[in-house]
């Protein structure tokens, strides 16, 4: 037997972790890792294999540390988790402060420290909670390796590898540590993730084996020459890659506004520090403290810690229905997506198929032409999911068949092949595949097929031919012998997943590698728009431009392969579209790494589970789009509650700005904004930032908050410092500012419950008993006796406090109009 290439017969589309042909139903190779699946027993090498490392030789390497120790994680390490809550640039600045006040008193001036301490332990916590999760799911999808020892074959955790284990490959196995090849049969690597290269490359036994790349096709086996952080993808970080985060515009315009703020502090403490010491002549404990109180409210602490949160209770949140992220931010990223790309099988439909008929061609006997395919699977030790309904329905009981050379199958081939001989000597080359492909165009059966095809079916053609399986044109002249009719099984809960995109404004593109006719006829059948005019991908043109136009304007599209699915995703990004991918094999692998964001089925290959931001461990399509409801609460929330931490910068800097112009002391201390941003800010900010949120992801993060937070701030502040200088005129003697800082807290408070009043909209029952609640504490420190002591709040008499009133309506009124306006005039 030539061994030239492993038979991979298989489907029209995909081979075996190759891509959408193959499903739960389909191999996926020793290393699929796939989580519903048996753990595979132990099997004997065969004699003529190599039998691998014995049990002494394995317990002598991880002696010397010679592991594959490179750590796959899930999540950040516990370590960064803390130092990233801990040690940022505000809880520095903030510690500075509270050192400050610790050191000049009073203790009740020094409450935001203690605010501090507290939400960063919160943040710690509930990202220790998602790394948790993350990591419990990232074990269930973690690909096994199928490695040979003391001559027997078993899957064993990736770290366990050791240098010179003997490993086994298939398609659709990822190279975890570079080696070298010892066997061969028809072993094609895919190493476009490394060198860009899109052609898989041919391996014969001594070729070097580089990880981080994968198996297209054959099946072979090599052995380890560097593990661990030795190998060529760890030198590379290729193995950290897949946390590199994607893109966040959440996080990227945080950090921007963060970098203002920064800015603008320094001026301002050093503006109010020398105007309270050496104009006002306050002493300096007390130009201290006020000058604390005018820097801490500008930062926006919080609003880190709140973002981190919510992804992090998405994370949790979508644990708990088997969808692993890998990327924090691809909560996020998803909820922006406007086009997602589909494959066929194991998408729309399950892996599964049955064999719903044969039908021979041109004499050929029934009884014949099952045997030929009996023979044919048998050829294959791990069938797709095309060959398996074939396997099932007609298993291999005439072992006098025998194979002397194989064709692996192919996403870009569209069939695979054997040379068959039978017990009477009589020796054909066997084609299994694409009748569209296999037949010249205009030929009789092609009639046949494309009816079988609009009922949804699938179709694979079965030929003989006179040609070598190595002669280029082996597909010139083939004898039609059968057509073996395939019944695909729809998944029951696609057609409402493409009703819910339709609904949320996500265009849905199928791409399959299917017959053109047949995807059409699925995606009609589940009531996708578009899905009676499908589009063979064999006729697109190559240009960009214009393979955009057929693009936007066609829905379904067919015979696809591998390197068209990944320019078909750079068209749709050049014109715009965030674009979601969605794969379970090989083939989808540049696709997938390409889109904004990759999503792959739990069932897929190890290769696409690597490259994948989102893997949906269920392997449900319909997981989908309750990771673009998380990622759309995410950002709909973190919108409004930075509205209001910024509304707090905007009206900090403004109050300090006028008190230095006009040259009177800061109106409050800590412990008074310490209060109000507890209330108006840091209680319901949480609230608001976990609740249910079904607004569609809009771009533009900065001048969506910035529009409405800079008016409101400008309006609050201007407000609260009228209220300031009335109450100055008003009040007189040595004692007359606790007095001027009681009244002017109430305008300030007042007028920011109505920010928030409004950014709580639309109300539901809690949203109100939030805002009610926020205003009722503020009255109990009010009215109880120690807390107007601790916060040194207490209202004099009642003109004022009724002039701080009507000067708050007036505010809540102006911010009324300003909010209308703004939608007008700058909407998102």
């Amino acid at each position: 037997m030539t061994h030239r290439a492993r038979a991979e017969v298989g489907g029209p589309e995909d081979g075996p972790g190759a891509g959408s042909g193959d499903g739960p139903g389909g191999s996926i190779g020793p290393a699929g890792g796939r989580p519903d699946a048996e753990a595979p027993a132990r099997r004997p090498v065969p004699e003529a294999s190599h039998p691998g490392l014995t049990a002494s030789e394995v317990a002598e390497r991880t002696a010397r540390g010679e592991v594959n120790d490179v750590p796959v994680r899930s999540s950040r390490s516990t370590a960064d988790i803390v130092r990233a809550n801990v040690f940022t640039r505000f809880n520095a600045i903030i510690g500075v402060l509270f050192a400050i006040i610790l050191a000049v008193g009073p203790i009740q001036d020094g409450l935001f420290g203690f605010v501090i301490v507290a939400n960063t332990g919160i943040g710690i916590v509930q990202e220790l909670r998602a790394k948790r999760t993350l990591d419990n799911l990232a074990v269930i999808g973690e690909a096994r390796p199928t490695v040979r020892r003391d001559g027997v074959a078993a899957e064993i955790p990736t770290s366990e590898v050791v240098l010179d284990d003997v490993l086994e490959l298939g398609p659709g196995d990822k190279i975890i540590v570079d080696g070298e090849v010892l066997e061969t049969d028809g072993l094609e690597i895919d190493e476009s993730l490394l060198t860009g290269e899109a052609d898989p490359v041919l391996k014969k036994p001594g070729d070097r084996m580089m990880s981080g790349s994968f198996v297209v096709a054959g099946a072979g086996a090599f052995t380890a020459t560097k593990v661990g952080r030795e190998a060529y993808a760890a030198q590379l970080a290729e193995e950290a890659s897949r946390f590199t985060l994607v893109h966040s515009e959440l996080r990227t315009g945080i950090s921007q506004i963060l970098k203002y703020v920064t800015w603008m502090m320094i001026p301002t403490a050093l503006g109010l520090i020398l105007s309270h010491l050496f104009t006002l002549g306050l002493p300096a404990d007390e130009a201290i403290r006020r000058m604390v109180a005018g820097i801490v409210p500008m930062i926006p602490e919080g609003l880190v810690l709140l973002t981190s949160v919510a992804f992090a209770i998405g994370v949790i949140r979508l644990g708990r229905k088997h969808c692993l992220v890998q990327e924090l931010p691809a909560i996020e990223g998803l909820a922006r997506v406007d086009v997602v790309c589909l494959d066929k099988t194991g998408t729309l439909t399950e892996g599964g198929m049955d064999v719903r008929e044969i039908r021979p061609r041109n004499g050929a006997e029934e009884p014949y032409v099952t045997q030929v395919l009996a023979a044919l699977g048998a050829c294959d030790p791990r069938p797709n999911a095309s060959l398996q309904a074939i396997v099932d329905a007609y298993p291999a009981t005439d072992t006098t068949w025998t194979a002397t050379d194989t064709l692996p199958f192919s996403s870009a081939r569209k069939y695979s092949g054997a040379f068959l001989a039978t017990p009477d000597g009589d020796r054909t080359t066997w084609l299994l595949g694409a009748p569209d492909v296999l037949l010249p165009p205009g030929d009789g059966a092609l009639a046949d097929i494309d009816e079988l095809n609009a009922q949804g079916l699938r179709v694979l053609l079965l030929a003989a031919t006179d040609r070598a399986l190595d002669d280029p044109e082996v597909t010139a002249a083939v004898r039609p012998t059968a057509l073996v009719v395939l019944e695909q099984r729809l998944r029951p809960d696609a057609s409402d997943t493409l009703r819910y995109f339709a609904d949320q404004g996500v265009q849905a593109k199928v791409i399959s590698g299917d017959n053109a006719v047949s995807v059409g006829a699925v995606a009609g059948t589940l009531g996708l728009p578009g899905a009676d005019a499908p589009v063979d991908a064999r006729s697109l043109p190559a240009d960009a431009a214009a393979m955009s136009a057929v693009l936007s304007r066609s829905t379904v599209f067919g015979r696809v392969t591998p390197q068209q699915k990944r320019n078909m995703v750079a068209a749709l990004q050049s014109h715009g579209h965030n674009v979601a991918m969605t794969g379970d094999g090989v083939n989808d692998v540049l696709a997938l790494k390409d889109a904004d964001i990759g999503v792959a089925m739990g069932s897929g290959s190890e290769a696409t589970r690597a490259v994948a931001q989102i893997v949906l461990l269920n392997n449900s399509f319909a997981t989908l789009p309750s990771v673009v409801a998380e990622g759309r609460r995410v950002i709909g929330n973190i919108t409004r509650v930075a509205t209001l931490f910024l509304t707090k910068t905007v009206y900090s800097v403004l109050l300090a700005i006028l008190v230095a112009c006009w040259q009177i002391p800061y109106p409050y201390l800590p412990r008074h904004l310490t209060l109000l941003s507890t209330l108006t800010i840091g209680v319901p900010a949480f609230f608001l930032a976990l609740a249910p949120n079904k607004e569609r992801a809009r771009p533009h993060f900065v001048r969506r908050v910035m529009r409405y937070a800079v008016p409101s701030g400008l309006i609050t502040g201007t407000a609260a410092f009228a209220t300031y200088l009335l109450a100055r005129s008003y009040y007189t003697g040595p004692h007359a500012l606790p007095a001027e800082t009681s009244a002017a807290t109430l305008t300030l408070f007042l007028a920011a419950i109505w920010v928030l009043a409004i950014i709580a909209r639309p109300y539901t029952w809690w949203r109100i008993a939030l805002v009610l609640a926020m205003a009722l504490g503020f009255v109990v420190v009010l009215v109880t006796p120690w807390l107007q002591r601790f916060f040194d709040l207490k209202l004099v008499g009642t003109t004022m406090p009724w002039t701080a009133v009507a000067i708050a309506a007036i505010a809540a009124v102006l911010l009324e109009i300003t909010w209308r306006w703004v939608a007008r005039r700058f909407p998102a």
